[in-house]
This record gives C-alpha cells, sequence and structure tokens, in this order.
C-alpha cells in the first residue's frame, strides 16, 4: 500500500499485473511527470520517472526475443555492449563488453541485470 502527499491510500499494481493498454497508459503519465520534473530541474525525480518509464516498457516486450550468449547494444550507451548469461523474466543478466566481446574495462566483470527495454539490436556473430 501506499499513500500519496496528501495522505490518501493508493493502490499501486506492479507492471507484470497490468495489460498492454495499462502499460502504455501508465508510460504516458510517467513521460508527462518526467517531463515536469525536467522542467523544474529536479534531475534526481527526472531519473526516477526515466527508470519507471524504462521497466514498464520492459513489460511490453518478448523476453524469449533475448536469448543468452548473445551480445546486443545497449540503447543511450554507444561503443557499450551486453552480453547476455541468462534470462529472468524481463530482466537480461549479464555483462557489460566492447564490439569484440571483451569486458569494458580490463578486470571488470561486474555481473549487471537490464531490463531488456533497454537492449537494443543484436550484433551478428563472425
Amino acid at each position: 500500500m501506499v499513500h500519496n502527499r496528501k495522505g490518501v491510500l493508493m493502490l499501486e499494481r506492479r507492471f507484470s499485473e497490468m495489460t498492454l493498454d495499462e502499460l502504455r497508459n501508465e508510460i504516458a503519465q510517467l513521460t508527462e511527470k518526467a517531463q515536469k520534473a525536467q522542467q523544474m530541474g529536479m534531475v534526481n525525480e527526472y531519473a526516477v520517472y526515466e527508470r519507471k518509464i524504462q521497466m514498464a516498457k520492459a513489460y511490453m516486450m518478448d523476453p524469449d526475443q533475448f536469448s543468452a550468449g548473445e551480445i546486443y547494444e545497449i540503447d543511450g550507451d554507444p561503443g557499450t555492449y551486453f552480453k547476455i548469461d541468462y534470462m529472468n523474466g524481463v530482466f537480461a543478466w549479464g555483462y557489460r563488453v566492447n564490439g569484440q566481446g571483451q569486458p569494458v574495462q580490463e578486470g571488470e566483470d561486474q555481473e549487471e541485470a537490464l531490463p531488456i527495454s533497454l537492449l537494443g539490436k543484436k550484433i551478428e556473430s563472425n
């Protein structure tokens, strides 16, 4: 349960429980809030809304379109790619790599999870 700023009880639903139409509406509302936060210079609030938008978008995508062992572009991070070790729902678990499939920085093998909405096109193997 969540209370809004006026103390009114609000029921917050999980993205996984929403229909595609509900997700579209939620993204539209979050986008509007993000734009207002950006206009008011509220950087942290803007970032939170942007993350929520990415999460909602992930639930509109098909996780079966992403495969372990494959490398994908990361939207918004040119020149950095993501190699998937395994999938867990709408999250791809793996490592950031360069165009040759090597860790972005030597010794940096931090496994992380990205929502699939942050993954761009698949990099074809040579």
